[in-house]
């Protein structure tokens, strides 16, 4: 799968450890910085990792700030984005098994590297199980989108 990986400056020291536990796991990542911990925007990252999914660059991304939260909220504004923070397994698989998410946002001063690696072990190995209750719940949340977008 080809995952983009954005980081704001919070996010950075985990960069090396989640692009090469991807990497492992035989999973295409597409690095979309940053590339230092000089300060930037952590809304202008998650943007940009979200478009990279919404633009079929990427299938799922992760986007790392210091909380996780940030990101999500501003990954969640771009249309056909489900964005979950996640800071255990169980929400790191289920939040694509049942929500189908596609972005997974990470708080590196929340979790550190053996945490974030079994965050994304468990992201990147999970799969939407398309039952019935499931799609029926997205596509409720779509509804709200379009209903809110127009």
């Amino acid at each position: 799968m080809r995952i983009a990986c954005a980081f704001d400056h919070a996010g950075f020291p985990l960069k090396p450890m989640v692009l090469e536990t991807l990497a492992e796991l035989g999973h295409e990542t597409v690095d979309l910085g940053t590339w230092s911990t000089d300060p930037v925007d952590y809304p202008d990252t998650a943007r940009t990792a979200a478009e990279a999914v919404r633009d079929g660059v990427a299938e799922r991304a992760v986007v790392v700030c210091g909380s996780g939260a940030g990101v999500a909220v501003a990954a969640c504004k771009v249309p056909g984005i489900r964005a979950a923070t996640a800071h255990d397994a169980y929400t790191a698989h289920q939040c694509v098994e049942h929500d189908d998410c596609n972005v997974l946002c990470l708080g590196a001063r929340v979790v550190g590297p053996a945490l974030a690696g079994e965050l994304l072990r468990a992201y990147a190995g999970a799969e939407f199980t398309g039952e019935e209750r499931h799609v029926r719940r997205l596509r409720k949340i779509e509804a709200i989108e379009r209903e809110f977008s127009a």
